[in-house]
């Protein structure tokens, strides 16, 4: 039993060492490791309450003695009420974000990392022995060896450590699980072993008997310590960067398969409306990181790159707003920790405002002068605004200074208002208020603005309360789900959850050896990036279609290296190939789901759950292939003087322009001039 284990260095008390499995860590003794020791505390307090009011309200129904109905009523509201204090505890222990962040990260907004669920132990020897025995006429203590290690695994499995390890050890455990369901878990038969989990926002226990809640409530962990490795990334860096861009679009990659897979799942925590959010909000912050990853070299303080960080910033702002209009509807909003929202609605005002004061920096800093492209600045303000006021048009923005101070100083103002709602939001909640941090990064950002506004005011001048022009949201580097190595495949494209078109025919014509598109993806691959003048665009190809043929040759089994070579010859005379696309597709809604909640029958409709998601990537269930009969194993540069950089929560003082600064953003920043906000 002790193949796959590692000594932990640690002596128990009879001295002998103790054991635990690669990417285990039972014995940390992290701030985030004793959070989640709180978290089982306060479950196991919740189920408590709960069972005592089960009997209470049983006794109301029983009798009908007018005393012993008004002791037990009296019961019933001590109980409730510390029912409340419990939630508001969970609540709490679901804010407290700052234990999963780097510790040696002070100078980043801080990011929200979803907490493990919680569940009891499982004794899978009894039931196992006696199904191998009665149903496969073997004797079940030749195989204690094998059931002790998975019952090691799903132990282990309760403490992972925050790393790559920790999620592997999760993903095979989840591997293991339709092995299990094929050779134990009968229709026709029950084998007693119930799995209980706690629901991460309510703590209220779910118990059924079937594998579907393990599986869903492991996918679900997966999701949540790939949020906690992108919190605790050091976004100082570059690398860092990238490694907390991965996890969340990782996050959310495994969440969205839970979504698709698991559509019965009797828990409020992953159902399909709070799912749904939490994709929204992994891939926000991985857009967030997005942004912080194109702003860490600095930004040049030149018209062109103010105007694409303008957008990049509303980019993210748009998606946070998205975030939080998913939190504020029923019923995730009953379940959802009130910090979560405020930090989305202050997040949303933060970087809106830093859009409009990289844009209001643009055209109050840097007027057209006699050398500059006048068209392609023409071109470029054009896309930076959906509408303008009337009667004005990015030309005259341009080349009159009045209308471009006038439009600049607007935007300086619609900075300033969004940075101090920011703010008043961040004092309402007072989960927030322990992140100093985040209050030194508004406050300075603010304080830009302010000083912006100040450097272009004249006395002379009449106040002006023209409103400033909505900024397009736009990024070159789109957070987008990555889907996690259980789920890739063919098999999780092709499935029968999904709806296509029919294979259509596109003949593929060079242009200058160019196709007019590329390709991504494993297998199959998939069209991105298509120039909708081509010609292959002119003959039906469409933006995400999956390529199925080229030629005679089959390619759903093909990666983009293989398909490229059978590319690689078109001439001018053409090859066709076969296309499918994506159909929209609308799962008819469970109707109703029952499970057992802290001995309680509860039975609750998932179609007031159902939440309408616009962004629909469709995964489908992993096709394992069943091995022999208990078999357990699974194989297994320094910037010059015309860059700038963002304000950070650095107290160290002001940097020169001509000097790094690798933080972002910084309290401090309102003191250097070289530093847009």
């Amino acid at each position: 039993m002790t193949d796959a284990l590692l000594p932990n260095g640690i002596k128990d008390s009879g001295g002998d060492s103790s054991y635990f499995k690669k990417g285990c860590s039972p014995f940390a003794q992290t701030g985030r490791s004793k959070l989640q020791n709180k978290r089982a505390g306060v479950n196991q307090q919740i189920i408590k309450q709960m069972r005592m009011r089960a009997g209470a309200e049983n006794l109301l129904k029983a009798t009908s003695n007018n005393k012993v109905k008004e002791m037990v009523l009296l019961e019933l509201s001590y109980v409730n009420s510390n029912l409340q204090l419990l939630m508001g505890q969970l609540e709490g222990l679901n804010s407290s974000v700052e234990v999963y962040q780097n510790t040696h990260e002070t100078a980043n907004i801080p990011l929200i990392a979803l907490g493990l669920k919680e569940t009891k132990e499982v004794d899978f020897s009894t039931p196992f022995k006696d199904i191998i025995l009665e149903h496969y006429s073997e004797d079940g203590n030749n195989f204690e060896d094998e059931i002790a290690d998975l019952m090691d695994l799903r132990q282990a499995c309760r403490t992972p450590s925050r790393n790559e390890a920790g999620v592997e050890l999760l993903a095979k455990y989840f591997s293991h699980l339709p092995l299990m369901e094929s050779r134990f878990f009968s229709p026709n038969r029950q084998t007693g072993i119930f799995f209980t989990w706690y629901d991460s926002f309510t703590g209220v226990p779910v118990c059924q008997q079937n594998l579907s809640l393990e599986k869903a409530s492991i996918l679900f962990n997966m999701a949540a310590l790939y949020s906690q490795i992108g919190t605790r990334s050091d976004r100082q860096t570059i690398v860092g960067l990238e490694e907390a861009i991965s996890s969340f679009q990782k996050a959310a990659g495994v969440l969205n398969h839970l979504k698709e897979t698991f559509t019965h799942t009797p828990s409020y925590d992953m159902s399909p409306a709070m799912l749904s959010m939490l994709i929204r909000m992994m891939l926000a912050q991985a857009q967030e990181c997005l942004f912080e990853k194109t702003a860490l070299p600095g930004i040049r303080n030149q018209f062109f790159s103010l105007l694409k960080m303008a957008q990049e910033a509303a980019k993210v702002s748009e998606i946070y707003d998205q975030v939080h209009q998913s939190m504020i509807q029923t019923p995730i909003k009953d379940n959802v920790p009130l910090f979560w929202s405020t930090m989305s609605q202050v997040k949303t005002n933060h970087y809106r405002s830093m859009a409009h004061y990289f844009v209001a920096s643009a055209l109050l800093d840097h007027p057209l002068g006699p050398s500059d492209d006048e068209d392609q600045q023409e071109k470029t303000l054009s896309q930076v605004y959906d509408r303008l006021p009337e009667g004005r048009s990015p030309l005259d923005i341009l080349k009159k200074k009045e209308e471009r101070e006038r439009i600049g100083k607007a935007h300086i103002r619609t900075a300033i208002l969004g940075h101090e709602e920011a703010l008043r939001i961040y004092s309402l909640c007072h989960h927030l208020n322990k992140l100093e941090v985040l209050q030194d990064i508004l406050k300075a950002s603010h304080q830009r603005s302010l000083k912006k506004s100040s450097e272009n005011e004249s006395e002379e001048e009449f106040t002006d309360y023209m409103e400033a022009p909505d900024i397009i949201s736009k990024t070159d580097h789109k957070a987008e789900m990555e889907v996690p190595a259980a789920t890739k495949g063919p098999l999780s494209v092709f499935s029968a959850k999904q709806r296509w078109t029919a294979p259509r025919t596109i003949r593929l014509c060079t242009e200058d050896g160019d196709l007019g598109f590329t390709l991504k993806g494993e297998s199959p691959v998939q069209v991105v990036s298509l120039d909708p003048l081509c010609p292959a665009a002119a003959d039906g190809l469409k933006e995400g279609d999956y390529i199925v043929a080229v030629g005679d040759t089959d390619c759903k089994w093909m990666g983009v290296s293989e398909v490229m070579r059978l590319l690689k010859d078109v001439n001018e005379e053409g090859i066709d190939i076969q296309v499918v696309s994506m159909m929209d597709s609308n799962p008819p809604m469970p109707t109703k789901s029952a499970t057992f909640c802290g001995n309680l029958p509860k039975t609750y409709s998932m179609i007031c759950l159902a939440f309408d998601d616009d962004d629909k990537n469709p995964k489908s269930r992993k096709v394992t292939k069943k091995s022999s009969f208990i078999s357990w194993g699974l194989k297994n540069k320094l910037k010059s003087a015309s860059t700038l950089s963002l304000p950070t929560a650095d107290h160290s003082g002001a940097l020169p322009w001509n000097k790094p600064r690798p933080t972002f953003p910084s309290s401090s920043a309102y003191n250097n001039d070289s530093v847009l906000y």
